[in-house]
């Protein structure tokens, strides 16, 4: 039986998926009307975030797209995170985290009072962020993130698990707790190429195939740990369907319901409300209904 975590008071793996909505900070990050800078902005976005229906907010002081690049340094992304963890923590009740694959901007995070770590690279990047996610004793999320010694066949599935549970025994052999782990399969990390080192490098192009099988196999995952996954506004629709971010909300919405029926715990998301209003109308259709009195 999948254990449930908990980030403060919210229990992960139980019910109706959370969601997560993204903070981007970071000036670099690939969909540009997500973007805030400046406190007053940071609190505005993550109040109106917390009015929409999300259950956590998950700030970004560095972007990790693959394609782009986006490395900064960790003083500037330190810099980040402390203005708009307190910005968000000054104004907002719900659980906050933050997204980064480096120990220094964890180890100040927890400092500030943020509920989870969100490491899309698996504690495998930074050899100091096991003891620093251990030593704070927050929950994690663990990106699926190969070995950059290998090219692997297509990150598909069963890679998928391989790649997870390297991350999970890292975190056991640390000490860190069973009900403290969520994995994320990380849609639209896996590529032929990239420009900086947050991507799992695979033998062909076809990353977005590798994305497609990933999601719709999302169940053969729920069973390992809570999945947080996000799809929101990724370059896989864009791939698909010639999109630009932009014009990518209604594809969003629709993958996202899929991943919700195929086991996902939480939702990682641009368009809050939007998605609140999709997992609401999935739980009013697909919830047991009794029967009408007199119905036979």
């Amino acid at each position: 039986m999948m254990r449930k975590v908990k980030i403060s008071n919210l229990e992960i793996g139980n019910g109706t998926p959370k969601i997560m909505g993204i903070l981007n900070v970071s000036p670099e990050s690939f969909y540009k009307e997500s973007i805030s800078t400046g406190k007053k902005i940071i609190s505005e976005r993550a109040l109106q975030m917390e009015k929409e229906g999300a259950d956590i907010i998950d700030i970004g002081g560095m972007s990790t797209a693959p394609y782009l690049d986006t490395v900064i340094s960790v003083e500037k992304e330190v810099e980040r995170i402390r203005n708009s963890v307190k910005a968000v923590k000054d104004v907002c009740r719900i659980p906050v985290s933050v997204d980064t694959p480096r120990a220094d901007v964890a180890k100040v995070s927890a400092e500030l009072g943020v509920d989870i770590i969100n490491d899309v690279t698996g504690l495998k990047y930074d050899e100091r962020m096991k003891e620093i996610v251990f030593s704070t004793g927050l929950p994690v999320i663990i990106g699926a993130y190969g070995r950059k010694s290998i090219t692997y066949r297509s990150g598909d599935i069963f890679e998928t698990i391989e790649i997870l549970q390297e991350s999970l025994d890292l975190a056991h052999k640390k000490g860190i707790s069973d009900n403290k782990i969520i994995i994320d399969p990380l849609i639209g990390f896996f590529r032929s190429t990239g420009n900086n080192p947050f991507f799992t490098k695979i033998a062909h192009d076809s990353w977005y195939e590798r994305d497609l099988e990933i999601i719709s196999g999302l169940k053969s995952l729920s069973k390992i740990k809570p999945i947080c996954i996000s799809v929101s506004r990724k370059s896989f629709i864009g791939k698909l369907f010639n999109l630009t971010e932009s014009e990518r909300l209604i594809p969003s919405i629709i993958t996202q319901i899929i991943c919700a029926l195929n086991g996902a715990s939480i939702i990682r998301t641009h368009d809050v409300k939007e998605t609140k209003i999709g997992l609401e109308l999935l739980q009013k259709i697909t919830k047991d209904r009794e029967p009408n009195p007199g119905t036979t």
